[in-house]
């Protein structure tokens, strides 16, 4: 009962956050639900490609922060754990990277100018949120193994892990 009532929170929040965000915004306001797809632009196929692989990593985000860190993705029921497996081995904020690419994928497709400039803001309030919020929680949370994995895995460029086996965070 209560892997099944973390999964109904975990998918409400994928739905209200980057749902709200990546999906129904690029949709209703930014030309989305207009645009007609060309197989034969490469700008579309790239787009496609990156929207898709921005939406899969979303979903491998999600399922590693129940999985793992017991928790959502949502500030207001947060990881009960350190979430260090998976993409986060590469990276500390994979699941705002992979609304950044399904984003920038939908600018590709749309060619929207006013949907790039949209990126532009969020990605900038979100670092905004990353540095002044999230990482100073983070800290006060998980403390010294929370300090060792920003020594070793950086905020927004992915690297490869600094040793082969499990981290130890």
């Amino acid at each position: 009962m209560k892997n099944a009532w973390l999964a109904v929170r975990s998918i409400t929040w994928a739905v209200l956050l980057p749902g709200f965000f990546a999906f129904y915004v690029p949709w209703r306001f930014f030309g989305l639900n207009h645009f007609h797809s060309s197989p034969r632009d490469p700008l579309h196929i790239l787009g496609a490609a990156m929207f898709s692989a921005g939406t899969a990593l979303l979903l491998a985000c999600i399922w590693e922060f129940a999985r793992s860190g017991r928790g959502t993705l949502s500030p207001a029921d947060p990881p009960k754990e350190l979430v260090v497996q998976g993409l986060y081995r590469y990276v500390r904020n994979p699941m705002y990277l992979s609304v950044s690419l399904i984003v920038i994928g939908e600018y590709l497709v749309t060619r929207s100018l006013s949907l790039l400039i949209y990126w532009l803001v969020w990605f900038t309030i979100t670092n905004l949120f990353v540095i002044f919020y999230e990482e100073p929680t983070l800290r006060t949370q998980f403390g010294e193994s929370y300090e060792r994995y920003t020594r070793e895995v950086g905020r927004w460029l992915p690297s490869k892990p600094k040793d082969s086996g499990s981290a130890s965070f």
